[in-house]
């Protein structure tokens, strides 16, 4: 079967049909946060007994619990982009998209890429999926764009899985607050376990074809030619310097010298052992290299003028999921979606069930440390008690966690922003990936040893 085969198997039928739904029915992301808003208050007087003014009390105080993890995700988008925009990881790019000669090659390219990256750290995963992508696209011009980006950010599916998983992680963590009640739980017994290890094998293999296979939907397809984008890794001009002022900003001492020592705190945190790839080491790593590699000021500020206009969804919406979140928490909401799920649940079915419930809690608490705040205390004591394996069941909320990020706008909005595309252009080929994923999930956590 060719790439643009004009007769699309069960798979591209129902592709085509989700991605039909979701372009007639999906708003875009502010408007989704609203409703949810809406929903949620409704809920927690409805279900939890709140009343009206309580429940707008925990909205409002909420609202700027994620103002830390806002800014932290614009600079993701804003540091990633100006880093990419650079001429040598430009060409770094183009070395290893110009593998790819047909739309399908592109696609399984681009899911490779992204699941390592987001393996690796989930921040980088995010912008280098969607960056890569934009510069698969000039190499192979007649690949269907939406479903290219959708790839990109379809390797997101496996962050909290990898090695910036904040649920393993902390569960690994002395001092942690759930240790005195379950104890520690070692990296080596989750991220690292052979169940664990077996799904992120089966995901990296079966991920790319089942992306691969969505550019035959038989529906609407979009070139990135037809948008008319701005590309990060075209470099950026020089300016003439003819003042004291401009020969300053063009001056690439300056840019070498500042990137230079931002990079020598990095080397000195690995040398020294301190050194621990986090959100705040990524954007840090981003910005110095961004500008060593830029060679100037000028050149710098030019690339971040274009990478700053795609924040702005970031720096809105955010707060509004934070509101959400407070009234989750406060309410009891979320405490009560956990406990319906694994209150009746036995040592063999609470895996599968934790995933379950995390994966709902996640569209409503899109948040891994939050949601692990919320529904730790309440699943991972109820698996000591009923003698399940406590590393499974908490692997298990931590993939529930990733799994309905591909149905989450919350976190597909760094990668949109470098896309140039809508919440709606994306999710009816993510909702696909949600559907199978979920199935392969479910059984690895039952059935594997």
């Amino acid at each position: 079967m060719s790439d643009n085969s004009p007769s699309p198997g069960f798979i591209g039928r129902l592709t085509g049909a989700l991605d039909a739904f979701i372009q007639r029915w999906l708003p875009e992301p502010l408007v989704i946060v609203i409703l949810l808003t809406f929903f949620v208050f409704a809920a927690g007087i409805l279900f939890e007994g709140a009343s009206p003014v309580a429940m707008i009390g925990y909205f409002g105080d909420g609202f700027w619990n994620l103002l830390t993890f806002a800014m932290q995700m614009a600079l993701v988008l804003v540091t990633g982009f100006v880093f990419a925009s650079t001429p040598l990881f430009g060409r770094l790019l183009g070395a290893i998209a110009r593998r790819a000669s047909t739309p399908g090659q592109a696609i399984v390219l681009v899911t490779l890429v992204s699941l390592a990256a987001s393996f690796v750290n989930w921040g980088f995963g995010l912008v280098i999926g969607a960056l890569f992508a934009k510069r698969l696209a000039r190499e192979v011009p007649e690949v269907d764009y939406r479903v290219l980006i959708a790839a990109g950010y379809s390797g997101f599916l496996i962050w909290h899985a990898g090695l910036s998983g904040s649920i393993p992680l902390t569960a690994a963590t002395p001092g942690n607050f759930l240790e005195d009640e379950i104890g520690l739980i070692p990296a080596s017994e989750t991220i690292f376990a052979p169940f664990n290890l077996i799904l992120l094998a089966v995901i990296a293999v079966g991920l790319p074809f089942l992306n691969r296979t969505m550019l035959n939907h038989g529906g609407r397809v979009v070139r990135a030619g037809d948008l008319h984008l701005e590309d990060a890794d075209e470099g950026t001009p020089h300016v003439k310097a003819d003042t004291p002022a401009a020969r300053l900003e063009t001056a690439r001492w300056l840019g070498w010298g500042i990137g230079g020592f931002g990079l020598a705190y990095i080397a000195l945190q690995v040398l020294t052992g301190a050194f621990a790839l986090t959100l705040n080491t990524v954007n840090f790593a981003f910005l110095f290299a961004g500008l060593l590699l830029h060679g100037s000021a000028r050149n710098f500020l030019d690339a971040l003028d274009a990478a700053v206009k795609g924040v702005g969804g970031i720096l809105i919406q955010f707060p509004f999921y934070a509101g959400v979140m407070g009234m989750m928490v406060g309410s009891g909401l979320a405490a009560s979606l956990t406990d319906l799920f694994v209150g009746g649940a036995n040592a063999t079915v609470l895996p599968v069930l934790a995933f379950l419930s995390a994966g709902i809690v996640n569209v409503l608490v899109p948040s891994g440390g939050g949601q692990w705040a919320v529904q730790g205390p309440i699943v991972m004591p109820a698996a000591e008690a009923l003698g399940a394996d406590k590393a499974r069941v908490l692997m298990a909320i931590a993939w529930g966690d990733a799994w309905t990020n591909m149905i989450q706008p919350f976190w597909a909005l760094p990668a949109l922003a470098v896309a140039g595309l809508s919440a709606r252009d994306i999710m009816g080929f993510c909702v696909l990936v949600l559907f199978v994923s979920g199935a392969v999930l479910m059984l690895g956590l039952t059935f594997l040893p």
